[in-house]
């Protein structure tokens, strides 16, 4: 009698996926390596489950697969887990300089584009389920707006490479994607409280919850990441060094869900200062090379996974396809949420120069949603309306992550012709 699947075998059956499909998209295709992931994960998941209906004995030979999937709790994987390796990798690559230069409007769009977002997004997803006859509560809305509104750290590195934007926008939606999902998840949790009536609804005591686990995150990112780096510089051994910094990422996101602060600002804190004080003063020539290297593959191999999982996931999932066309109209409802948090902000701040066209579009285009989105979605346990945010929830991402994607390169050179590479050229935004 056949044992059933171990999580052995299931880690073996994604990564096996993961590096194939990897290796025949660079040899043949040469898509942005996340699009592809996630376009062959889907293609995967319409076969078998086309499979399954033509014939049935086809289930068998994707018995492995699906179970790896069923064993995997991608919500838990990814919010508690993945999110903090991803987020520290990639706060490890900035430069702080140039993140100080943009830290204004980095921080205006990560909190009040955030929150104009998610209160558009609220209106208009309510009014959209309303015309279609769908009772959906304005709390369940808001539920939606939350997890929907923040950009994905991972999508949107992942669609910077290789798009050849100009460096101070590139910067500024880098930045914002770094810091908004520690924003995102705490407005999520709130109003996910309020909806299931765990909590009466408070919006001075949401903005606070918001202000202090934010707060707190940075400070606590920042402390832990000055620790590292002072224990850094009192030893000059690569192996060492790097278990210092897988130490500070598992531990520090760990207490900070503990505590109830930020986890992912956080890490995004803790990775500045490694990234930048701790590379430049407490590591030797040949440590930093292994350290750098060693959280490149990290954040590599992850977002690998992370992409192809989307894909996969639908095998697993309830999808509401009842709610297809409330679906599809969360897509616009999404984009032009998107413009009015971005565009709102820049009118605010730089009303007498006028909001300039070319910035306010590509920072709209590159507002791709990934893998943490579903994964909010997915932790929501209540079946009331669950598998309708779900559904929107996985339309939005596709379309940004595959459609916004693959066009922000055209996009750029309709708006800035004759820009050269991101990392050099003009910055001008």
């Amino acid at each position: 009698m056949a044992s059933a699947p171990s999580l052995f075998d299931g880690l073996a059956v994604l990564l096996t996926l993961t590096a194939v499909f990897g290796w025949l998209n660079l040899r043949f295709l040469r898509l942005p390596q996340s699009i592809a992931l996630l376009t062959t994960g889907l293609i995967v998941s319409g076969v078998v489950l086309v499979g399954r209906q033509v014939a049935p004995e086809f289930a068998g030979f994707t018995t492995g697969l699906v179970a790896a999937l069923d064993r995997l709790d991608f919500s838990r994987a990814v919010l508690d887990g993945v999110l903090a390796f991803i987020l520290f990798a990639g706060a490890l690559q900035i430069d702080f300089d140039e993140l100080r230069d943009r830290l204004l409007p980095i921080g205006i769009l990560a909190t009040v584009g955030t929150l104009i977002s998610t209160a558009m997004v609220t209106g208009l997803f309510w009014g959209a389920a309303r015309l279609l006859d769908f009772p959906l509560p304005a709390a369940w809305a808001l539920v939606f707006a939350a997890l929907i509104s923040p950009t994905d750290p991972v999508a949107v590195m992942a669609t910077l490479r290789g798009s050849k934007l100009p460096k101070r926008v590139a910067m500024v939606m880098e930045g914002e994607s770094l810091f908004n999902d520690g924003v995102g998840v705490v407005l999520f949790l709130a109003f996910l409280a309020t909806a299931t009536g765990a909590e009466a609804p408070d919006p001075l005591s949401i903005g606070g919850g918001v202000l202090l686990e934010s707060l707190g995150g940075i400070v606590l990112g920042a402390a832990a990441g000055w620790l590292t780096y002072r224990a850094m510089r009192l030893v000059d051994e690569y192996v060492v060094e790097v278990m210092l910094s897988l130490a500070l990422v598992t531990g520090t996101y760990a207490l900070a869900q503990h505590i109830h602060v930020s986890g992912p600002i956080a890490m995004v804190v803790a990775g500045l200062v490694i990234g930048n004080r701790g590379m430049a003063r407490g590591m030797s020539e040949q440590t930093r090379h292994y350290v750098g290297a060693f959280w490149l593959l990290v954040g590599e191999i992850l977002n690998a996974l992370l992409f192809l999982l989307i894909g996969l996931e639908v095998l697993v999932l309830d999808l509401d396809f009842n709610h297809l066309l409330l679906a599809l109209l969360a897509i616009p409802i999404a984009l032009f949420a998107r413009f009015a948090a971005v565009a709102t902000p820049m009118l605010a701040t730089a009303w007498r120069k006028g909001v300039r066209l070319a910035p306010v579009t590509l920072l709209t285009w590159g507002g791709v949603r990934g893998g943490i989105s579903i994964a909010l979605a997915l932790s929501i346990r209540s079946p009331d309306y669950r598998d309708t945010i779900l559904t929107a929830t996985y339309a939005v991402v596709l379309f940004t992550v595959v459609l916004l994607g693959l066009t922000i390169g055209p996009v750029t050179r309709r708006l800035y012709p004759g820009q050269r590479a991101l990392d050099g050229g003009p910055d001008g935004a």
